[in-house]
Order: C-alpha cells, then structure tokens, then sequence
C-alpha cells in the first residue's frame, strides 16, 4: 500500500478535495469558534483564516492525522493568535478599573457569605430549557471583553489551568485573576438579569 500524498495530486485534484474538506468540516469548525467566545462574524471569518491557511499548507499534509484533527490543529493556533493580540492590545488597567470592589468574591476569589449565586433551576434533562439556557449564557459570554471570554472558557470549558491558560494568551498571572474574576461578576449579573431571576 503506498502512502498517499496530496502534493503529489493535479492542481485540479487538489481542489476537488480541498473543497470537499470545506464542505464536510465548516459547520464544526464555526461551531467551536462560537463556543470559544467568537460572534458569529468573527466565527466565520476565522473558519475563512483556517481553510486559507490549509489550502496554503495542503501539499505537508499525508492524512497520517485525521482531516478534521489537521483543521482543528490550525484554527486553535489562530485562535491563540487572535487573543494574543488582544491581550497586547487591551489596555488591562480598563478592566481593572471595574475590578474596584469585592461585592461578590473575597481577596481569595471566593464567594463572599450571602453572595453565592441562586440556584439556577434549570432542568437539563429538558432540551428545550437546556437550549434556553445555552442561548442565554452564549448571550452572555458573547458581551464580555473578547480576553474576558478567552480566559473564562479555557478555564471553565477547555479544563486549562492558569499557568497553561497565561502561556497560551501571553497575559501575566496578576491580570489573569483580575480579568477572571471580572468576567464571572458580569457572568453572574447578565445571567441573574436573564434567567435566574426571570
């Protein structure tokens, strides 16, 4: 059995294939983006970036890994990327500013007594009120600051820890904390305002 290889292919072949991986793994892609803190604009401009950048690539992939691995491996270091130079371009003392009381959490980022959240009442066993719910908290997510979303879902969806989490985004660990705990703060109000309490 010989090993297959696309940069031996026709240039006609290739796109035959190319557009076959678009058609097949788009839909994936987008929704990643979107449970990663990007609107739907941004969402679909980077699943543009990462087919551009396969096609770029195309003739160093042998299918050794999977099609939609490949991808993923592409649209994650894009998405590293876009909040790198978020985190560069924010000005965190913005955030800081709003990180100016402890209302909610103490000095060790814990909820103060009293100041736990309500009890969410969502039965998730029903698709129609988890989807509410999901709806409401991408709502939600989606009016943070984009690094605010960035850190929140890879510590809270992703399962990243901080060191890994401050590495990944290039952001310090003291601004870290802060856009962490501000970004559960407005979590908490958006989702109080929307569902806990409706």
């Amino acid at each position: 059995m010989t090993n297959f290889s696309i940069s031996s292919m026709q240039a006609s072949d290739k796109q035959v294939i190319f557009k076959r991986y678009v058609n097949d793994h788009s839909d994936v892609l987008f929704n990643y983006a979107v449970h990663h803190g990007f609107d739907v604009h941004n969402a679909k401009d980077l699943v543009q970036e990462t087919f551009i950048s396969a096609w770029r690539n195309i003739d160093g992939f042998n299918e050794k890994a999977s099609v939609r691995n490949w991808l993923f491996v592409i649209m994650k270091n894009k998405i590293v990327d876009h909040y790198r130079k978020v985190a560069n371009n924010i000005v965190i003392e913005s955030i800081e500013a709003d990180h100016h009381d402890h209302t909610f959490f103490d000095e060790h980022d814990h909820w103060r007594a009293g100041m736990h959240p309500k009890e969410w009442s969502v039965n998730f066993v029903s698709k129609t009120e988890a989807n509410d719910f999901q709806r409401i908290f991408e709502t939600c997510n989606s009016k943070l600051k984009e690094i605010q979303s960035a850190v929140f879902v890879k510590k809270y969806v992703d399962g990243l820890n901080s060191e890994e989490i401050c590495k990944e985004l290039g952001i310090t660990t003291s601004n870290y904390w802060v856009i962490l705990h501000r970004a559960k703060v407005q979590l908490r109000a958006c989702l109080e305002k929307n569902w806990l309490l409706k």
